[in-house]
């Protein structure tokens, strides 16, 4: 049964009927491409990265990763910024505004000096922009002036970002680099310098695949190669961490947030949301499998809101938060040891040899019976036999043991895995 929820949000300031935009890039490159989105339900764009410089791009220039016959699951890309005239990407942006007027826009750019991103901020206000989001991420860059080497030095961030706020009123996003450290540093000089949201995350250097005919990377241009941005769901549960300690940073709690990075689901996009974000960027899911995901996105993220009782985002923006604490903080009082059900064991026995040969020897394998049987005493709760059971819900966590001398306490552990 289709269930549909109120799904808008504001975002610094502007209201988006919801919280899935394209991020910017090849997804969202000229007009056509932004209009067919806007009709299959994306709430806005963040309009492929303009520039004063004008790409000139390689050929072939992607390449992608995956395992055991599953579709990608990493993405290389070694395109730049447009390819396209300075002044055709602003009129494109115009006339989508005036075609669009309730979906969001935002502005993309990119300079290499303080006037470049003058000039540039201006222009996306005379096209109508909503939103301006400086790119200083993009880690394939020809120049040294532009791009991840710019998003990690903490005085061009302030200087770029406070150049392009000193020549408009409209909310400007710095697009962070994952290449990095410590993103709280660089996301703090991006505020000083005006910045009042910041995304995260980019793509991450990588090289994907060697070629063993041409003995180069991929993808194989003239029988060479270079280091490129890699995304898609590999790089998921690195772009969380850093959207979790930039939100839980005190200098950058209250900054409006906006989720990147392997997002191609609706579950996907909902924990981005519960770290803190308010809006979600998508690009390697959609080259992929098209526009059309935002109504499986959209559908989904409305059956939990009503699963939960929901009826607004912001009820939940941030939830997951608080609980995120440092290592150190964690209980470790006891062991949750896990319960193995019989009736759904089909007798692989991967459980037995991967604690056998990668953990604690702590399951014996019953020959006869063909089913796994735990040793409790040299169980150490791991649940690394959980993670590689093949059968949804035939290993969950079941007895807790405190530890000795440990005082009893009410525990609180996931029963269910899907």
């Amino acid at each position: 049964m289709a269930v549909k929820k109120d799904l808008s949000i504001e975002y610094l300031g502007v209201k988006c009927e919801n919280p899935f935009f394209l991020s910017s890039s090849p997804v969202g490159s000229n007009y056509e491409m932004v209009a067919k989105s806007f009709e299959e339900g994306w709430g806005g764009v963040f309009y492929k990265t303009i520039g004063i410089f004008v790409a000139d791009e390689c050929s072939p220039r992607f390449d992608q990763v995956n395992k055991e016959g599953l579709p990608w699951v990493g993405f290389k890309n070694m395109e730049q910024i447009s390819d396209k005239p300075t002044e055709l990407n602003f009129e494109n942006m115009a006339k989508l505004k005036r075609d669009y007027p309730d979906k969001v826009m935002v502005s993309s750019i990119m300079g290499s000096t303080e006037d470049e991103w003058k000039e540039l901020a201006r222009m996306s206000e005379q096209a109508g922009a909503d939103l301006i989001e400086g790119n200083f991420s993009c880690p394939q860059m020809t120049s040294h002036a532009m791009g991840s080497d710019v998003g990690t030095n903490v005085e061009l961030l302030e200087k770029y970002s406070k150049a392009v706020t000193s020549v408009t009123k409209i909310p400007f996003i710095a697009k962070m680099t994952p290449n990095i450290t410590s993103m709280e540093i660089a996301g703090r000089a991006a505020v000083k310098g005006g910045s009042k949201g910041l995304s995260a995350t980019n793509t991450y250097k990588s090289i994907t695949n060697i070629d063993l005919e041409n003995l180069t990377a991929m993808p194989v241009v003239n029988g060479k190669s270079s280091i490129s941005g890699y995304s898609g769901a590999a790089i998921k549960p690195i772009s969380l961490r850093f959207v979790a300690q930039c939100l839980q940073d005190p200098e950058l709690k209250n900054i409006p947030f906006s989720g990147i990075g392997g997002i191609e689901t609706w579950r996907d996009a909902l924990e981005f949301i519960l770290l803190g974000c308010r809006n979600i960027q998508v690009t390697t899911a959609i080259m992929q499998y098209g526009y059309r995901i935002v109504e499986d996105m959209a559908s989904g993220l409305s059956h939990w809101m009503d699963e939960r009782g929901f009826d607004k985002i912001d009820q939940f923006v941030g939830a997951a938060l608080p609980n995120i604490i440092p290592a150190e903080a964690l209980d470790r009082d006891f062991r949750l040891l896990p319960k193995f059900d019989t009736n759904k064991c089909v007798g692989c026995g991967r459980c037995y040899v991967s604690c056998y040969d990668g953990a604690h020897q702590a399951i014996n394998w019953n020959e006869k019976k063909r089913i796994p049987e735990l040793d409790d005493d040299k169980c150490v709760g791991c649940h690394l036999c959980l993670n590689v059971c093949p059968v949804q819900n035939c290993i969950v966590p079941g007895d807790i043991i405190f530890k000795k001398g440990r005082k009893r306490h009410p525990i609180k552990a996931k029963q269910q895995y899907e």
